[in-house]
Parts: structure tokens; C-alpha cells; sequence
């Protein structure tokens, strides 16, 4: 039984007047590599690439990558609404030296396929870094048909592709494609289900809030006690729950790092933080206090 491969989407840590944050990033990062998650993705959906002005974003990146250096793998969120925003987004992060960069369809005005495949093609042409696809239908309403995938696998530069929240497609184009075609889970409220079924590597946003109990599930996982991988996965999966209690995702994000102990803000204005008894709420939830108790004791 192999030990599952996690890359977790980290969050943006900000200042009050939302600059990085940087010693806020620093604590972020450090807590995924301390619990031996093998790669992080930056300035994915989780951090709100498209919500940071400019030069928070080339902070983020290069921060990111020289406290992340020789950790684990390194891909890095450049899709934007138009193919001469994400253009530019990629020949920045050029200078670096990243595992990959991560594509969000364009969402503004939805592709049709042809236009979807061209625009793949047209930024894997200019990406220094191996391209993967970022299939998020609920956030782009985009749809990346198999005979998308089929097409974009042939460019020697289009490596694999994160699928959001379609268990049944991600399994055909598992399949179906190339094996050399990586394929990336994002289905956190099932994670120790795929690690039982085999499929081994994930990501999401969620788990880079409890490094520390996916640790322990994968642990769990590796040594086939799939009763304790369950409940560290309900845990997971209620935190995930928690963070749109209060229809503010990321003001609740806020309150998650910082009772994990790591300063700085996620949500932008004109999202309100969560007020005292908000925070006391969500601590007074059975996970959310064991989230507390564990993060003080830094399990």
C-alpha cells in the first residue's frame, strides 16, 4: 500500500492593508513541509491569485520558493482571465525554478472547446515550468471534455491536470490518457477512500489547514487501519464544512490559520473578519476544539 502523495494548496497570509504577509507565509509553509506533505501549490484558488495586486503576487511567488527550496514539490497558480494576463503571469515565473504552473480556465467569458484547447496549447508554449491543466467546473463553469483532455495531452509541454469535483469523469481520464498523463485528485471528503482504492495523488486547499491530521490519516492508511484513516477524514471533511458556516469561506480561513497559529488574514474587503463570538463558536464545535487542542500541542 503506497502512502498516498499530497500537494496542499496553501492560502495567501496578508497584512491588514492585504501585502503579503510574509512571516505569516513562513509559518504556512513550514507547517506543510513539518508534516512531510510532498508538494504545495501557491497561488492556486485557495490563495486568491486573482484577488492580490501585482506585486503581492511576485512577493508571494518568490518567497514561496526560496522557503520552500529543496522541501518538496513546487507548482504555482498563473491562470487568469485572458490568455495576455496569464502570458504575463508565466514569463514571471520563468526566472524560477518550479516543478510546474497550474492553469485555471479562463472564466470571465467561458471558451468554447476549440477556443479552450488553442489557449492551453498557446501558454504551454510559453511556460518554461511543465503545465497542468486546472479543471474546476463550479468556479469557471468551464467543461474540459475527454476529447479536450485527448487533444492537450499531445503538447510536450501540458504534463497532467488537477480535476475538482468530478470523481467519475477524473477516473475515465485516468484510463483513458496517456499514463504518462498525470492525473491530480481533489476530492478531500473521500481521501481515505481513494488511498484504499489506490489512486495516490491529491490535493486540495483543505488540507493545508490540518497538515497534522492528514499526517496522521495517510499514517493510518500506510499501515492499513482504515477505522483510524476514517476518522481523521471526518475530521477533515467537517473542517471543510466549518469553513462555509458562516457564508464567509475566507474570513473563516482567517480564524482557521490563526488559531493553527500562523498570523495574518486571508479574506479581502469588504469581507468582515469573524467577530469574537464567531471564533468562540467555531471553537465550541467538537472538531473545531480538537483543531485548537491539536495546534496548541502542534501535533
Amino acid at each position: 500500500m503506497g502512502a498516498g502523495y499530497f500537494i496542499n494548496a496553501i492560502c495567501t497570509p496578508l497584512t491588514e492593508d492585504e501585502s503579503l504577509h510574509s512571516e505569516g507565509l513562513a509559518a504556512h509553509l513550514a507547517d506543510q513541509w513539518e508534516h512531510g506533505i510532498d508538494g504545495v501549490l501557491v497561488g492556486g484558488t485557495m490563495g486568491m491569485m486573482q484577488l492580490l495586486r501585482d506585486s503581492t503576487y511576485r512577493e508571494l511567488v518568490q518567497q514561496s520558493v526560496e522557503l520552500s527550496a529543496g522541501k518538496g514539490e513546487v507548482l504555482v497558480g498563473v491562470g487568469d482571465t485572458s490568455y495576455s494576463r496569464t502570458r504575463e503571469r508565466i514569463e514571471f515565473v520563468n526566472q524560477f525554478d518550479l516543478d510546474g504552473v497550474v492553469v485555471l480556465a479562463p472564466f470571465f467569458v467561458s471558451p468554447t472547446a476549440t477556443q479552450l484547447v488553442d489557449y492551453y496549447k498557446a501558454v504551454a508554449d510559453v511556460a518554461k515550468a511543465p503545465v497542468y491543466l486546472y479543471d474546476l467546473p463550479a468556479l469557471t463553469r468551464v467543461d474540459f471534455s475527454m476529447d479536450t483532455y485527448l487533444q492537450l495531452q499531445e503538447h510536450p509541454n501540458i504534463n497532467g491536470a488537477k480535476i475538482s469535483g468530478r470523481f467519475a469523469f477524473t477516473r475515465q481520464v485516468r484510463d483513458q490518457l496517456d499514463p504518462e498523463f498525470r492525473v491530480i485528485m481533489a476530492e478531500p471528503e473521500i481521501t481515505d477512500v481513494l488511498l484504499h482504492a489506490g489512486f495516490q495523488e491529491l490535493l486540495d486547499g483543505i488540507y493545508s489547514f490540518a497538515p497534522h491530521w492528514l499526517k496522521a490519516l495517510r499514517e493510518a492508511a500506510v499501515a492499513e487501519d482504515w477505522e483510524a484513516a476514517a476518522e481523521y477524514q471526518q475530521r477533515i471533511t467537517r473542517l471543510r464544512t466549518m469553513l462555509a458556516q458562516f457564508g464567509n469561506v475566507m474570513a473563516v480561513s482567517s480564524a482557521l490559520l490563526n488559531i493553527r497559529g500562523i498570523p495574518g488574514k486571508t479574506h479581502f474587503r469588504p469581507s468582515p473578519a469573524l467577530t469574537d463570538a464567531q471564533v468562540a463558536e467555531l471553537l465550541q464545535d467538537p472538531v473545531g476544539e480538537a483543531f485548537a487542542a491539536s495546534s496548541i500541542k502542534n501535533d
